[in-house]
């Protein structure tokens, strides 16, 4: 990417300039800023938005640091569709939109900005999931924070800096609930939905990704866990089955699962498997069968262990 002045600097008239643009070798992405076509035709949708965040950086500069939903792409963070395309962008001393971007007024303390592209700056992954937080959705918001904690982006303490110090701004408390409702055990955005679902059921909060063993050693991980009735709960995708890794066929990945909770309910373990329709109108039915088996405490010997996970991003986890 480059501005109308460096192409000049490279020997280019604005002739030159114009006729790039006809023959639309280049492509203008903002006023007196381009890019080649065949590289912008081959960048991928995020880096496409990036590009563009470059271009909107460069027509504010200086200043304005790379934020929100821009941000998040930025770092790699799940963005839900709802985020939208426009390109966001903190300031100190501005708050302006424009076509394509919003600049929101910000104070931006140097422990919240961190380096991108030559004098270009985003917001820290930290303070980016915060801001994202008092826009978005809870449900999106606590997926992107249950993603982050999970891949090790960002530590709790960090985020629960970055909240306390977003506590006068509009949606702080939305962010503050999300945070508190986030868990990075969860490994999946469909495991972070079951979770909420069955919290806002009014169902107690049930432990993430413990491992189970029997006598002989390990049995299984399970998605979720209550312990006092000995109650599994599996949050089943189609994306381990559509595209397992490996080298295994979806044949061999259904018969490994049937044969991990046959071990798993050998152990009078009892199992309810969720899919992301279960979440939706036949959900009332699947909290009453839950809220059955919650209300009958596990009374059989137990011959299984339940060994437990730090949550990734906390303090145990932090070298």
């Amino acid at each position: 990417m480059f501005t109308s002045q460096e192409a000049q600097a490279a020997g280019y008239s604005v002739d030159d300039i114009r006729t790039e643009l006809r023959t639309r070798r280049w492509t203008r992405l903002r006023k007196g800023v381009y890019t080649a076509s065949t590289r912008l035709a081959a960048a991928s949708e995020v880096d496409r938005h990036l590009m563009a965040g470059i271009a909107v950086l460069l027509s504010l500069d200086p200043g304005p640091v790379l934020s929100h939903a821009s941000a998040a792409r930025r770092h790699g963070l799940l963005v839900p569709t709802s985020a939208g395309s426009d390109v966001r962008v903190t300031a100190v001393d501005q708050w302006r939109a424009g076509r394509g971007y919003r600049v929101a007024r910000a104070k931006l303390p140097d422990t919240d900005v961190v380096p991108w592209i030559g004098r270009f700056a985003t917001t820290s992954p930290s303070r980016t999931l915060i801001d994202c937080g008092r826009e978005w959705s809870l449900p999106d918001a606590v997926i992107a924070l249950d993603a982050a904690l999970h891949e090790r982006r960002v530590r709790r303490s960090d985020l629960q800096h970055a909240v306390h110090a977003a506590r006068h701004r509009t949606g702080a408390s939305q962010a503050a609930r999300a945070l508190g409702l986030s868990d990075g055990r969860a490994e999946s955005p469909l495991e972070t939905e079951g979770r909420l679902a069955l919290l806002a059921a009014g169902l107690p909060t049930p432990e993430l990704q413990v491992d189970l063993q029997d006598a002989r050693g390990f049995v299984a991980r399970l998605d979720a866990w209550y312990e006092e009735a000995a109650v599994a709960i599996e949050f089943d995708g189609q994306v381990k089955y559509r595209d397992p890794y490996g080298g295994r066929s979806p044949h061999d990945v259904l018969w490994e699962e049937k044969r991990r909770e046959d071990r798993v309910r050998r152990l009078d373990v009892r199992v309810v498997r969720l899919v992301k329709a279960d979440l939706g109108a036949a959900w009332p039915r699947t909290v009453a069968d839950l809220t059955r088996m919650l209300a009958t405490p596990y009374s059989e010997p137990r011959r299984f262990t339940v060994v437990r996970r730090p949550e990734p991003g906390s303090e145990l986890d932090v070298a």
